[in-house]
């Protein structure tokens, strides 16, 4: 039976539970990425016959601008 604040069935957490199970909103997750930021690294080789013809790497830092500030002053770098 549901109660007043919601259910848990087979693992799925009903909105009403406040649990970890809810989802977040496209700008809440945005705006948690930019606040703690993140790094992206990547790299591709294309070869043909065992002779690399491209190489593509990738370094990427993802965060707001307040948020380099704030981790170049507790490093003590320049921003």
């Amino acid at each position: 039976m549901a109660g007043a604040h919601g259910t848990s069935r087979g693992g799925l957490v009903s909105a009403g539970d406040g649990a970890a199970g809810e989802g977040i909103t496209l700008c809440e997750a945005l705006d948690r990425l930019l606040h703690k930021g993140a790094v992206l690294k990547g790299e591709v080789t294309i070869s043909v016959a065992g002779v690399e013809l491209v190489y593509l790497g990738l370094h990427v830092l993802l965060a707001s601008v307040e948020t380099v500030r704030r981790q170049g002053e507790a490093t003590g770098s320049a921003a």
